[in-house]
């Protein structure tokens, strides 16, 4: 079987929330996003996607939003969220603790929900620092 695969990167913080640790408290990081997708070849050229069609999707479906962001659970208060999206401009409120588990899930999610058949996921990767990451697999 064969994959395209793009490397991505994005800036973002998160606070996790009522958890015991220093990630409790606002922190960034430098994310790598690993993408690969599945499919028939299409038309003369073998090609699955072509790589730049690829990166437009990421970059619409995930990095518009998520780069340069602050990831908040929505149960974190709603003083605090109200507080910061008056200050920044990219404040998300998600309905999940902002973990790479959880984020991973939500991009696969998201990829998935615009892969147009027979194109499908097959693997993504979403490092959170150069050398911890999170792994999703169909």
């Amino acid at each position: 079987m064969i994959f395209i695969t793009k490397t991505f990167t994005f800036e973002a913080a998160h606070a996790l929330k009522d958890y015991n640790g220093a990630c409790a408290n606002i922190h960034g990081h430098s994310y790598k996003l690993e993408v690969a997708v599945t499919g028939l070849s299409i038309g003369e050229d073998g090609m699955i996607i072509d790589f730049k069609d690829l990166k437009a999707l990421v970059k619409k479906n995930i990095l518009d939003e998520f780069d340069h962001s602050l990831m908040l659970n929505a149960s974190t208060s709603s003083e605090v969220i109200c507080t910061l999206q008056k200050q920044y401009n990219k404040v998300l409120v998600l309905p999940f603790q902002p973990t790479s588990e959880n984020l991973i899930k939500h991009f696969a999610a998201l990829i998935e929900s615009v892969l147009i058949p027979p194109l499908s996921l097959k693997r993504l990767i979403l490092y959170e620092t150069a050398t911890s990451y999170v792994t999703y697999e169909e």
